[in-house]
């Protein structure tokens, strides 16, 4: 199974969170990207989901994403790849690869606030950066189909990923530090179940590196293709 986080999306134009230059860098975090402004400050929360909608519709899936769909493609059928992404952005689907776990949810996509609504999530890349979109069906307010700070991941995901990562031979970790939870649970489950584990990232983990077996340092989009042949 594969790992991946902003870094992978890096070479597309897309910024990283953390990182140098990070979007947290240019937006306050607590202000925008919590379960607490969603229902305090909802339109500063769509100016944010606004920012990213508008680069990543544009953006292209660059080596990184194309090495890993070309990976599971060349599989036999008695091997299989499961990508498991911290990234909202879609990129590994535009790239071809099947079987993809969402952990943070879908930047394209919205959903109704209210819990009694029926409305499904749906596709949308509409910018809302003047008022907050209303639901159709029963008139509460629309927040994007994403996982803010202070909410849980989604179960079904969540149990995927944990499916993935126990029964994994390989544990390859791209583009993510494997420092903030669960991420860095993951890698010592999967060294824990026998699987080999690996790390692609621009910067050396800060607390996990015992339980990576190597770690290779550089872009994504340059080491990928290389060590995935």
């Amino acid at each position: 199974m594969i790992l991946t986080g902003a870094g992978v999306s890096a070479a597309s134009g897309l910024d990283t969170f953390r990182g140098h230059g990070g979007l947290w860098k240019q937006f306050d975090a607590e202000a925008c990207a919590t379960a607490t402004a969603l229902y305090t400050d909802p339109l500063r929360v769509w100016k944010l989901i606004s920012f990213m909608r508008r680069a990543a519709r544009t953006a292209k899936p660059n080596p990184a994403h194309q090495a890993i769909a070309a990976l599971e493609h060349r599989l036999s059928n008695e091997q299989s790849l499961t990508v498991a992404t911290q990234n909202i952005d879609g990129l590994h689907q535009r790239a071809g690869s099947g079987n993809v776990i969402e952990l943070h949810g879908r930047l394209s996509h919205t959903r109704c606030m209210s819990r009694r609504c029926s409305l499904e999530p749906f596709e949308d890349w509409e910018l809302y950066e003047t008022q907050v979109p209303r639901c159709e069906r029963c008139g509460a307010p629309l927040r994007p189909d994403v996982v803010l700070f202070e909410e849980l991941l989604p179960p079904d995901a969540y149990r995927a990923t944990e499916t993935a990562v126990q029964t994994c031979d390989l544990f390859l970790a791209v583009g993510t530090s494997c420092t903030v939870h669960p991420a860095c649970d993951f890698v010592y489950e999967a060294r824990d179940a026998g699987a080999r584990t690996m790390l692609v990232n621009l910067e050396p983990p800060e607390s996990t590196a015992d339980a990576f077996d190597e770690i290779h340092l550089g872009p994504a989009e340059e080491l990928l293709p290389l060590l995935l042949g």
